[in-house]
């Protein structure tokens, strides 16, 4: 009994998760056909690294709030009961006191009017929280980068499944003429024995393709979906061949979109704000204070008892009571004068960061720039190959044809047979990676230039 009425306590501090966590978004017996636009739409729903970046830039926010509340008047309210232990006198046995029973109820305004006309700490703040999205930018980029080099792997592994599958119909064709030429007495049981390995090569690699997909889906699925599933399957446009654009454009692109530009521009801001932060330690401070209510050897508006209370100095008799409620104010000028070389530090300190993320805004202009040049020159060679791949694959293939008939004719052997059908294979798998090169090549690109072709 003791136990279950323990579990029912739980319950409200146990946190409760939504069914959706636990289920797929979609009914798992009806596959699902999705493109890259879908695909891109889906990882900015689940990208972790995406949600966590924009939490950041969040949390950036309120610091600019908080840093303006600052700057303005704050109020407080004081509820205090002091007792000293009684000696026969009205202040008790502490003297510091103002009596056996002291009660404090105010309300207590507060202004820094020297901070109200700095604003440092805002700037600062606001500084950060374009760090903070830019930031949010780059993750963003990064996820469509890697969803984009991830759905074309997908494209790439079908690809090679069904290459693999052409050269297992290439090899049992092979293996069919050469038991066929060796019934007729044309050909030695050694070409039938070449054709069989061959055959089962192809049966090999095509499992090892199916294993390939399988993995590629895998990589996809864990940035789409809220569940892992394999029940769907990718649009292929590999084939869509899409021009690069020219690189003036690019550059301009970069130079105007970048986030890492951004985030160490808004970086050196923060910096150089940090600077005249720490400069404000030096200059004097004004509070001013009002306290309204109570402070009183009684809770009340107007002590009854006014010799007790040992706060007037005339006789009980000329006073009948006196008043508690009211208000008094302060006003406090502080300057500073010697601190040992603490302030001056805090400035050298902070001038040294400003130097610092000026340094790092350097190095990340020449980074973005060797990283477009990079980016953009991978994507262009990878463009001028594709033609040519596409052409050793159609040699490749009228190769074979030709040695097969070759091999049927007597003119040819077995082992020109099976060196024809090894380029055949290979052509094709070139060209698929020729095409998976140039699509990542064009996702690396836009992930620098913030434009992602289609």
């Amino acid at each position: 009994m003791r136990i279950k009425l323990f579990a029912l306590c739980l319950l409200p501090i146990i946190p409760v998760f939504p069914a959706s966590l636990y289920q797929q978004e979609e009914s798992g017996s009806k596959p699902l056909t999705i493109d890259l636009q879908d695909a891109l739409a889906r990882a900015r729903r689940y990208g972790t690294d995406v949600q966590l970046a924009k939490l950041s830039e969040a949390i950036a926010q309120e610091d600019i709030k908080q840093a303006n509340a600052a700057r303005l008047p704050s109020a407080s309210g004081l509820n205090q009961y002091i007792y000293t232990e009684g000696n026969g006198t009205p202040s008790g046995v502490f003297v510091a006191n103002d009596g056996v029973h002291v009660y404090n109820e105010q309300l207590i305004g507060h202004e820094d009017v020297l901070a109200f006309l700095r604003r440092g700490q805002v700037h600062m703040a606001e500084a950060a929280e374009a760090v903070a999205r830019a930031k949010t930018e780059i993750a963003a980029r990064g996820l469509n980068a890697t969803v984009i080099q991830d759905y074309y792997t997908i494209a790439n592994a079908q690809r090679k499944l069904a290459n693999a599958q052409t050269s297992l119909d290439e090899a049992k064709q092979f293996l069919s003429i050469t038991q066929k030429l060796e019934q007729s007495g044309e050909a030695a049981h050694a070409d039938v024995v070449k054709a069989q390995i061959q055959v089962q090569q192809r049966q090999r690699e095509v499992e090892d393709a199916a294993l390939a997909v399988e993995k590629a889906k895998l990589a996809l699925a864990v940035l789409i979906f809220p569940a892992i599933r394999l029940d769907y399957s990718i649009v292929d446009d590999s084939d869509r061949i899409v021009p690069l654009p020219p690189l003036s454009e690019a550059t301009a692109q970069v130079h105007a979109n970048s986030p890492d530009l951004a985030a160490a521009r808004a970086a050196v801001t923060e910096a150089r704000n940090g600077v005249t932060v720490a400069r404000y330690a030096w200059l004097p401070s004004f509070d001013l204070q009002v306290f309204y209510g109570i402070d009183a050897n009684q809770f009340a508006a107007v002590s009854s008892e006014a010799e007790s209370t040992g706060r007037s100095t005339l006789p009980h008799y000329e006073v009948a009571g006196r008043q508690n409620l009211g208000y008094s104010a302060s006003a406090t000028l502080t300057i500073p004068l010697w601190d040992w070389g603490s302030i001056h530090s805090k400035v050298k300190q902070a001038s040294l960061k400003e130097e610092q993320a000026k340094e790092q805004l350097s190095l990340t202009e020449r980074q973005v720039q060797a990283t477009l040049l990079s980016a953009y020159r991978e994507a262009q060679t990878a463009f001028s190959q594709i033609e040519s791949l596409r052409s050793s694959e159609n040699l490749a293939r009228e190769s074979l044809r030709l040695t097969l008939l070759r091999y049927e004719a007597g003119e040819a052997t077995a082992l020109e047979v099976v060196d024809a059908e090894a380029t055949a294979s290979q052509a094709r798998a070139a060209y698929d990676d020729g095409l998976l090169r140039y699509r990542i090549a064009l996702a690396n690109l836009g992930n620098v230039t913030g434009v992602f072709l289609p």
